[in-house]
């Protein structure tokens, strides 16, 4: 991977449209929301996730110092880390929340049976399965195939966090501080949707929304800081591409396990932006900040 020069302006710029573009959207989906156009809305939410890469393009920089080259030779340990570790990760969580809430814990499935309705009921009732079944196939999709589909949604976001804004933030603050400031940037990027319709919180909870917002700014500094290793490490996107994707499915996880209508609980768990449920997260991401040793850059 070559060095990067620090651009001030193409780093201005790149804020500026990644903000405003993605916040103009995330508002929009607000308005969605409230009138009951879920379908649309999904659909917004995803288009939300290219937004970073379309600020590299409109802030000038381009995409030549972005590392698209697979590279399966000798990585092929991280590229197994990133499609593996987000699954233990968020198992680890929420067996620590369920040992400290107990009750939060449910493998009827009733949040899945909500999620479905009374005519999803019918539809997988007709197919011979239950609820109970379904939430095993979803496991097992979980750490099979989602993470590549999720890879492609995810990689518009990693194109524009680790591709460009990290590298960039390294070479002007030096590589711990990017970290911080970088993932602190990344949550913040999403604070219109913690506050205006309770996005991965609800809105039970106490300090409700600042209380969200400042957690998950915790939750993505540690996440990036996994991210932008797995980048560091294997000189390819795609690690990073592929661990934000699994990240994605396997927060799935715990949702159709624990207890409906969990109010002020969410903020601690059991997915793995919560308190309680994002520990190994933050334990795994302070183990690689502080670990002795230079990243390695692997070369052209």
């Amino acid at each position: 991977m070559e060095d990067i020069q620090f651009n001030k302006k193409h780093l201005i710029r790149y804020l500026i449209w990644t903000f405003a573009i993605a916040w103009a959207l995330q508002i929009g989906t607000f308005f969605l929301y409230s009138n009951g156009d879920r379908v649309i809305y999904q659909f917004l939410i995803i288009g939300v996730m290219f937004v970073p890469s379309i600020g590299v393009f409109l802030s000038g920089a381009g995409f030549k110092s972005i590392n698209f080259k697979v590279r399966i030779r000798g990585n092929i340990k991280y590229y197994l880390i990133s499609w593996f570790s987000p699954v233990v990760l968020t198992v680890l969580g929420m067996v620590l929340y369920f040992a400290l809430f107990p009750s939060q814990l449910d493998l009827e499935g009733t949040m899945l049976s909500q999620m479905l309705g009374e005519e999803g009921l019918k539809q997988i009732e007709a197919q011979g399965l239950s609820v109970q079944l379904l939430m095993i196939i979803s496991l097992i999709q979980c750490v099979t195939y989602a993470p590549a589909i999720n890879m492609f949604f995810a990689a518009g976001e990693e194109i524009g966090w680790r591709g460009f804004l990290y590298p960039q933030l390294k070479a002007r603050f030096g590589r711990v501080r990017a970290l911080i400031i970088g993932g602190v940037i990344w949550g913040v990027w999403h604070w219109p949707l913690i506050w205006l319709i309770g996005y991965n919180y609800g809105a039970e909870y106490f300090g409700y929304p600042v209380a969200g917002m400042l957690l998950f700014c915790v939750i993505t500094t540690a996440l990036g800081i996994i991210c932008e290793w797995l980048y560091e490490k294997s000189g390819s996107i795609w690690t990073t591409s592929i661990f934000h994707g699994s990240l994605n499915a396997a927060a799935t996880i715990p949702q159709v396990v624990t207890t409906p209508n969990s109010g002020s609980m969410t903020l601690l768990g059991s997915a793995p932006n919560g308190i309680i449920a994002g520990l190994p997260i933050i334990i795994f991401a302070a183990i690689i900040l502080f670990a002795p040793g230079k990243a390695e850059k692997i070369p052209e």
